[in-house]
């Protein structure tokens, strides 16, 4: 009896110690990623992305590089619309590239430090790490956390994150408002840390060029005549298809106006115009310049691209999608409403 008694205390103490071992708690998890980000120098992510702020879902394949300490490159792709952005930032600034139109457009500015990024490691960690009031549970393979969105999109309430038991990389985020509905979903299929990348992996101009490599023969020179030949044939595609491009969503008390066909310098462009409880413009162009630099101005998050905000008593958020440069001017309408009409763009087809 004393021997079956002994036995069965050592299988106890065991349990109890295994069980120890291998279970975390919250406090001892965010601990954890503390360090994780404090010695962060460097990886890679790739996954899905799902956007429901438009008037249909629209999905895009996400890449994500970064190299301490602010170097960072994301590709947005639109396989339905076979539209690639990139946003990268390097020691010359921020910019958003357009690669199969030959287009860039380049920002002064600190992103993404001043603003929460979905797809960005750092801001996933960081939104854990500042809420308090965090919710924490697991599951089979991962860690969940429920805190607060910590994103420039006031719209934006919370998130749950997924995090791997192993070694904390990102595995599943959504993103949802106020009354709990999922706005933004992003599943990571891959994610490595101590990623080694190229010297000029981060450099505007093989960015532009490097999309080509795709397409192109194993042995065909970049930027040979196959490839500039893609480029305008796309380029021209893109121009033929350019028309009115009317987001679908427009705030409670106001109506469209009209829209007028004008001219910026020697662009042609649309303006639409938007009266009632709040006044606003949106116009519309298709740039032929090369590259454009936009004045210093805050960033902002549309989720499929990033825009600049510039103005006080009167605001202008300018962005570029598949070779349209929108800019929405307003007096009077909220940054979130902004952003939600800037938003209700994507996947809206030309008139």
């Amino acid at each position: 009896m004393r021997r079956v008694t002994w036995v069965m205390a050592i299988v106890m103490c065991l349990v109890l110690l295994l069980a120890g071992c291998g279970k975390k708690d919250a406090r001892s998890v965010v601990k954890d990623l503390d360090t994780v980000l404090n010695k962060l120098d460097s990886y890679q992510g790739s996954g899905r992305m799902i956007l429901h702020t438009g008037q249909e879902p629209q999905e895009y394949q996400v890449d994500v590089w970064y190299q301490n300490p602010h170097y960072y490159r994301i590709s947005l792709k639109n396989d339905k619309k076979d539209i690639t952005q990139i946003v990268l930032r390097n020691d010359d600034g921020v910019f958003v590239l357009t690669p199969h139109l030959n287009k860039s457009f380049r920002f002064q500015s600190d992103w993404p430090e001043n603003q929460g990024q979905v797809y960005l490691y750092q801001s996933l960690v960081q939104s854990i790490l500042l809420d308090n009031d965090r919710q924490f549970t697991t599951d089979e393979k991962g860690y969940v956390f429920d805190v607060l969105a910590n994103y420039q999109n006031g719209s934006l309430a919370r998130q749950k994150i997924w995090l791997d038991k192993k070694n904390y990389a990102p595995q599943h985020v959504e993103v949802s408002d106020a009354n709990a509905n999922v706005m933004v979903v992003v599943d990571f299929n891959q994610f490595e840390f101590g990623k080694k990348f190229d010297k000029d992996s981060f450099d505007m101009q093989r960015n532009m060029t490097s999309w080509k490599l795709e397409s192109l023969p194993t042995m065909a020179p970049v930027g040979g005549a196959k490839a500039s030949t893609d480029t305008a044939a796309k380029q021209k595609a893109s121009q033929k298809q350019f028309g009115v491009i009317e987001p679908y969503y427009i705030p409670s008390g106001v109506k469209k106006q009209d829209a007028t066909d004008i001219k910026l310098g020697e662009e042609k462009a649309v303006m639409l115009r938007y009266s009632g409880k709040y006044n606003y413009t949106l116009v519309e162009s298709q740039p032929q310049t090369q590259t454009v630099s936009v004045l210093p101005g805050d960033i902002v998050d549309l989720g499929y691209t990033l825009a600049v905000i510039t103005g006080d008593a009167k605001k202008t958020l300018t962005w570029t999608y598949d070779g349209v440069e929108f800019r929405l001017s307003t007096g009077d309408l909220p940054m979130t409403e902004m952003i939600t009409v800037a938003q209700s763009v994507q996947g809206e087809m030309g008139k």
